[in-house]
C-alpha cells in the first residue's frame, strides 16, 4: 500500500504541533462591531507559539497561550486582522470590522472527494474519506461511513492552512496545503492530550487500497460476537455484514449501543473496517476461517481488543428495557439541575405538571447519544402538541459555564433541539449514579426513561440502536412510539 506519510514527515510534523506547552488560557467573545452579532469560525492567533483555535457559534474562544506569546491576532473572512498585545487579563471581548480581505487558499481546488489516512499507531493507518462542498461563501466538510454524510463545521483558512472542526467532539483537522496534498495533524481544540498525524489526498475512489485479490468468504448475515476486554471480561454483542464484492458494510450492537456505519473492504480470507466522524478513528481488522469464523481486533491509539465472530442468525442482546432499573421501593426520579444559562430546572416544575416526560442521559460528545438526538429532536416537534414533554440531562467532559453554554449552543443547533438540555455532572457513569441516586445497574450513556403524568417511572431503556442498525433502529422506534402512546393515554 502505497503510505502518505513517510516516516521523516511523521517526525517532522509532530513537533510542529506539540511542542507549545501552554501555561495559561484565554478565553472571550468575538462579534461584528456594528451588529453586535457574535462571529462563528473567526482564527484566533497566538504570535509566539503559533497555537490557533476558532470561534463557535455563539462567538465563544478559548486559546492556550505560552510564556512565547506577545500578541494574540484575529483573521475572519471579509473582515480587518486585528491583532492585540497579551495582559494579564485571562477573559477578552474582541469587536471586527468589515473590510477587504485578500484570498488565502483557491477554495475551488478543495472542491471534491478526499482519503485520508491516520497514523494511529506505528505501521498502523486508517483510512477515512470526506467530501468538500461550497455553499455560497461557505466551504463545507462532511465525512463519508457507508450510506451516511455527517457534517462538518466551515472549512476554515489561514495562509496556506486549512482547518476543518468538528465542534461536536472539540477536535479538528490543523493541516498545511502543499502540492495539492494536505498533511497536518487531529488534535483537540484546545490542544490537550496527543494529536495523530494525518494525510489527505483527493480520490474519489474506495475508502481502502487494494491488493488485487478477490474475496474468497462471503460475509452478509447476522454474527454473535465476543469482545475480550484486557481483564479478561467477556462482552457479547451482535455483528450486521452486508457485503457487495469486495465492499463490506457493518456495525456492532452492543448492549451500549452500535459501533455506527463502518466501511470496509474483504480481499482473500482478510477483512478491514474503519469509520470517523470527528472523535477517534474506528478500526477493525480480522480473517476469516474456513468455517466462517472472524477472528480479529478493534485497533487504537492506545491498544487493542480482540474479538471472535460466529455466524449466527438467532443472535440476540438482552431486553434493552431490562437492564437499567430503579432500586427498590422506588418508582420516581427527581432532579433539579442548571441549564446553559444556571437556571435550575426540576422535572417537578409547573411546566411539567401532568404531563408524561421522557428523559435521556447522555452527553453532547458521544456519538450514540447524538443518533438519539437526531431521532428524539425531531420527534419532539412532531409529537409535542399532544402534551408530552422531553427532558435531556447531559454528562460533559468538562463542566465549566463557558464550555457548557459553547457545548449545548452548538449541539441545540445542530439537531434543532427544542427541549431542555439540563447538566447532569461529568461524563462519568459514577456521577450520573450521585446525581440520581434512584437508579440501579446504571451502563450507558444513553439510556432512556418513560414517565407517567403522575411522575411514575413506567419504562428504561439503555443503549440506542441507531440508522446504522436498520431493522433494529426501526423496531426501536415502533417501540419508542408505543410507549409513549401509553403515557399519553
Amino acid at each position: 500500500m502505497k503510505r502518505l506519510i513517510p516516516a521523516l514527515l511523521l517526525q517532522a510534523l509532530i513537533p510542529l504541533f506539540t511542542e507549545a506547552q501552554p501555561s495559561r488560557i484565554i478565553r472571550g467573545t468575538v462579534s461584528d462591531a456594528v451588529s453586535a452579532q457574535p462571529l462563528e469560525g473567526v482564527q484566533i492567533i497566538a504570535t509566539g507559539s503559533k497555537l490557533s483555535t476558532g470561534s463557535q457559534t455563539d462567538g465563544i474562544f478559548s486559546i492556550p497561550v505560552t510564556t512565547q506569546d506577545s500578541f494574540l491576532v484575529f483573521r475572519f473572512e471579509e473582515y480587518r486582522e486585528k491583532k492585540i498585545r497579551i495582559s494579564d487579563k485571562d477573559a477578552i471581548n474582541i469587536t471586527l470590522e468589515k473590510g477587504a480581505a485578500s484570498p488565502i487558499l483557491n477554495p475551488a481546488e478543495l472542491i471534491g472527494n478526499w482519503r485520508g489516512l491516520f497514523a494511529i499507531r506505528d505501521k498502523v493507518e486508517v483510512p477515512f474519506q470526506l467530501t468538500i462542498t461550497q455553499n455560497g461563501n461557505s466551504i463545507k466538510a462532511s465525512l463519508l461511513n457507508g450510506s451516511e454524510q455527517f457534517p462538518a463545521g466551515d472549512v476554515q483558512f489561514r495562509d496556506d492552512s486549512v482547518f476543518i472542526p468538528f465542534p461536536l467532539f472539540d477536535n479538528e483537522l490543523a493541516l498545511s496545503w502543499h502540492n495539492k496534498t494536505f498533511s497536518g495533524v487531529l488534535r483537540r481544540q484546545d490542544f490537550r492530550g496527543n494529536a495523530t498525524p494525518v494525510s489527505i489526498q483527493q480520490d474519489a475512489g474506495f475508502r481502502f487500497d487494494e491488493n488485487g485479490s478477490s474475496p474468497l468468504v462471503n460475509l452478509n448475515g447476522k454474527y454473535r460476537v465476543v469482545f475480550q476486554s484486557p481483564n479478561g471480561k467477556e462482552e457479547t454483542a451482535v455483528g450486521l455484514f452486508k457485503q457487495e464484492g469486495k465492499k463490506l458494510f457493518a456495525t456492532f450492537l452492543r448492549v451500549t449501543g452500535d459501533a455506527r456505519y463502518l466501511e470496509g473492504i474483504v480481499e482473500d480470507h482478510r477483512l478491514k473496517l474503519s469509520s470517523f466522524i470527528g472523535s477517534s478513528p474506528a478500526y477493525y481488522t480480522a480473517t476469516v476461517d474456513a468455517d466462517g469464523k472472524i477472528t480479529g481486533e478493534t485497533v487504537n491509539a492506545r491498544g487493542s481488543l480482540p474479538f471472535v465472530a460466529v455466524p449466527d442468525a438467532s443472535a440476540e442482546l438482552p431486553d434493552a428495557y431490562t437492564l437499567t432499573k430503579l432500586k427498590g421501593g422506588e418508582n420516581r426520579l427527581q432532579f433539579r439541575f442548571p441549564d446553559a444559562e444556571g437556571k435550575l430546572v426540576s422535572n417537578t416544575d409547573a411546566a411539567f405538571q401532568g404531563k408524561p416526560l421522557i428523559i435521556a442521559i447522555g452527553g453532547t460528545w458521544c456519538p450514540n447519544c447524538i443518533d438519539e438526538a437526531g431521532f428524539l429532536s425531531r420527534w419532539y416537534l412532531e409529537n409535542k402538541k399532544r402534551g408530552i414533554e422531553v427532558i435531556a440531562l447531559q454528562y460533559e467532559r468538562q463542566t465549566d459555564a463557558a464550555f457548557v453554554k459553547k457545548a449545548f449552543t452548538r449541539f441545540r443547533q445542530q439537531f434543532n433541539i427544542q427541549y431542555p438540555l439540563l447538566l447532569g455532572g461529568i461524563a462519568d457513569k459514577q456521577a450520573v449514579v450521585a446525581s440520581l441516586p434512584a437508579l440501579e445497574n446504571f451502563i450507558s450513556f444513553p439510556t432512556t426513561l418513560f414517565i407517567d403524568r403522575n411522575g411514575v417511572v413506567q419504562k428504561i431503556h439503555t443503549g440506542f440502536n441507531g440508522p446504522a442498525t436498520g431493522k433494529y433502529y426501526e423496531e426501536f422506534i415502533r417501540e419508542f412510539n408505543s410507549e409513549a402512546d401509553k403515557l399519553l393515554r
